[in-house]
C-alpha cells in the first residue's frame, strides 16, 4: 500500500517555536486514513499549534509533516475542512447561511451565488440536518444551528481530512451528541479521517478510534484505551485532581 493511501498525517521531527518559547518539542506520529483522531492536553499543551501546523497556518523550526501524502506547500486545500473553535464571523453581519456555506467553497465571502454553488450548499446543509436554515440569518442562530452551518462549510468541498477545534463548544448535551452523530455519519459515508482537539475525555473513549495526548512532547497516541491511562495522563497534567480521577474510573469502566 502506498503511502499517500495508507496515512492521512505522518509527522516526523517536529518542533514548533514562538520565539524562545517551544510549543512542541520532536513530534512524530502517523494517523491512518480514516481514523477519528481526539487531541487532548491541558491548557498551553500546543493543541492548537498542532492543528495550525498541519493546516499549513504556522512553519515549523524543524520537521517534517506530511497531510494526505503530500507536503504542505503542495496540498491542494480543496481536500481538507475545517471548523473553528471561534465563530470570527460578526453575528450582526447580515448574512445567509447559505452564503456561509459558499464561502467555504470559495474560500473568501461570495458577492454573488451561482446556481451550482446554491445546489451544493443545499446538500451540504441537508447533509446536516439544517436545509431549512439555508436563507435565513446566521445572526438568529442558537449554538447548535450555527455549528451545523459551519460543519456543512466544512463538509461542502467533500474533504478527505476534517480538522475540529473543540467543536463541542458553546453547544448544549444534546446538540454536542447530535454533532458526534454528523460526524461520524460523514466519516462512514465518505471515508474521511477526523481530527478534533477537545477538552472532554468521555468524547475521546466514546467517539475516537485514536487518541493524542500532547503536553509539548507526544505523551501517548493509539486507541483510547491505552493512550488515555493513568500513566499518560499523569504525565501530561502533572497530577491527577478530581476531574482527572473520574475520566480515569470511566476509561477502567467503573464510570457508570
Amino acid at each position: 500500500m502506498s503511502r499517500k493511501a495508507e496515512y492521512a498525517v505522518e509527522i516526523e521531527d517536529l518542533t514548533v517555536k514562538y520565539g524562545d518559547h517551544v510549543a512542541l518539542e520532536d513530534i512524530s506520529l502517523q494517523i491512518p486514513r480514516g481514523a477519528f483522531v481526539a487531541i487532548v492536553g491541558p491548557n498551553g499543551a500546543g493543541k492548537s499549534t498542532l492543528i495550525k501546523t498541519i493546516l499549513g497556518l504556522v512553519r515549523p523550526a524543524s520537521g517534517k509533516v506530511l497531510v494526505l501524502g503530500e507536503p504542505l506547500e503542495r496540498l491542494d486545500p480543496v481536500r481538507v475542512g475545517y471548523v473553528p473553535q471561534f465563530k470570527t464571523l460578526d453575528r450582526s453581519f447580515p448574512a445567509l447561511a447559505e452564503e456561509l456555506v459558499v464561502s467555504g467553497l470559495r474560500r473568501a465571502w461570495p458577492g454573488r451565488i451561482t446556481r451550482k454553488e446554491r445546489e451544493k450548499a443545499l446538500t451540504a446543509l441537508e447533509r446536516v440536518g439544517a436545509a431549512h436554515l439555508a436563507g435565513r440569518p446566521v445572526s438568529r442562530f442558537s449554538g447548535g444551528e450555527l455549528q451545523r452551518v459551519y460543519l456543512a462549510r466544512a463538509f461542502v468541498r467533500q474533504p478527505e481530512l476534517v480538522v475540529l477545534d473543540e467543536p463541542a463548544t458553546g453547544i448544549d448535551v444534546l446538540g454536542e451528541a447530535d454533532m458526534y452523530r454528523l460526524l461520524e455519519g460523514y466519516q462512514k459515508q465518505s471515508g474521511a479521517t477526523l481530527l478534533m482537539i477537545t477538552h472532554d475525555w468521555e468524547a475521546a473513549y466514546h467517539h475516537a478510534s485514536h487518541v493524542i495526548v500532547l503536553n509539548r512532547r507526544l505523551i501517548g497516541f493509539g486507541p483510547p484505551e491505552r493512550a488515555l491511562s493513568e500513566r499518560c495522563l499523569r504525565e501530561a497534567f502533572g497530577h491527577v485532581g478530581h476531574a482527572h480521577t473520574v475520566a480515569l474510573e470511566f476509561v477502567r469502566g467503573k464510570h457508570v
